[in-house]
């Protein structure tokens, strides 16, 4: 088990450090917030690429026959349909239909997958695998401490990971790596060693990009030999800042905003996630039963000036407080406020008008589709 009470810290930390990261508390993880400017790293992404230590994320191998026999019980989707290589995003439920986290998962063979979980969720992630496991064949490994991960995202992203010279033998070009994909390559290592290395074509931005894989002992190595190849094409160093509002205007939820124990995936906008017709899942019953009624349904609001609205913004319909702001942010790219809330179905409607209260103002805000941004395919 983690200690809740000593914020841990990845491999790169002194990497960090020497480009001037500010730091903070992230699920349990000192992770960098930023290093220069939150809006500089938020527009390189838009427009080149980022580079971003995601290594406090948790890695957990599921290996054995009833491998992919047990992950259709065990979270939301049908992840025995997955092709070798192939990446699914899907739940892991609580039996009430509460969403312990959000995952994806990479199917590495015919008898093992790869689950990647959110940092804070670590534990309860494992906890609930492992105790679903006891009547399959099955082998739950927590290896989050052995594998390093990083993410190239922007539109120049591509580029930078072929321009890599220390990344060699990619098991297909990258232009044919497909979304939800995962490749495989050879890092060489500065001791002439050469390690496998995973690329997937993931990411939580909104943009084109990988995540890469490789051992936590080469992480700093691959970090600088990305960065010496990118910075010619635009490759900045980005936190967590940048990349909060980058997933907030992919419309991409977050943990503890926009899911939780108590939010229903049907309530997050994420039916589609579960795969009802599989024969039973930790979580059907429930979801079977349960009548949300008016249970509160997410959507995004749009303001215009300045003014954002922050998580926990009370959400305002005439006099009435009718819901309330989960995340919110002024859209670096979009220009104007943008903010997921929590609202009655009966105001879930696109073009609905509510107002979000900003320190006693109220604010107008317009309900719209997400996502907020798209990107130029």
């Amino acid at each position: 088990m983690t200690d809740p009470t000593s914020p841990r810290h990845t491999v790169l930390r002194d990497r960090h450090e020497a480009l001037g990261a500010s730091f903070t508390d992230f699920g349990g993880w000192l992770m960098p917030v930023r290093y220069t400017s939150d809006l500089a790293e938020h527009h390189a992404v838009r427009t080149a690429a980022g580079l971003f230590d995601i290594s406090h994320m948790a890695e957990i191998e599921v290996r054995g026959a009833d491998a992919a026999r047990f992950l259709d019980y065990a979270v939301s989707g049908r992840m025995s349909a997955l092709a070798v290589d192939q990446a699914k995003y899907t739940l892991l439920l609580d039996p009430s239909g509460g969403i312990v986290d959000d995952l994806i998962v990479y199917r590495a063979a015919d008898d093992a997958y790869l689950v990647v979980a959110n940092a804070g969720n670590r534990d309860a992630a494992v906890a609930a695998l492992t105790e679903r496991a006891r009547d399959f064949d099955v082998v739950v490994d927590d290896c989050t401490d052995h594998i390093a991960l990083i993410a190239v995202q922007g539109p120049r992203s591509q580029e930078i990971v072929e321009a890599t010279a220390q990344i060699t033998a990619l098991s297909q070009p990258l232009s044919d790596l497909r979304y939800y994909r995962r490749g495989h390559a050879e890092f060489a290592a500065a001791d002439g060693t050469r390690v496998p290395m995973h690329l997937a074509r993931t990411g939580y931005t909104g943009e084109d990009g990988f995540e890469l894989f490789i051992r936590a002992s080469l992480a700093g190595e691959l970090w600088d030999a990305l960065l010496a190849a990118g910075e010619p094409l635009g490759l900045v160093p980005a936190g967590l800042a940048a990349r909060d509002t980058l997933r907030l205007e992919a419309g991409m939820p977050l943990y503890g905003h926009e899911l939780g124990l108590d939010i229903l995936p049907a309530q997050a906008g994420l039916g589609r996630t579960v795969a009802v017709d599989k024969d039973d899942f930790v979580g059907k019953a429930a979801l079977e039963t349960v009548v949300a009624g008016d249970a509160p349904v997410l959507v995004g609001l749009v303001s215009e000036g300045r003014r954002a609205g922050r998580a926990g913004y009370p959400v305002r319909h005439g006099d009435q407080t009718v819901g309330e702001v989960s995340s919110g942010a002024l859209s670096p790219t979009l220009g104007h406020p943008i903010a997921l809330a929590f609202v009655p179905p009966a105001l879930a409607a696109e073009g609905t008008e509510l107002a979000i209260d900003v320190r006693g103002t109220a604010i107008p805000a317009t309900v719209t589709a997400l996502p907020f941004y798209r990107r130029k395919k």
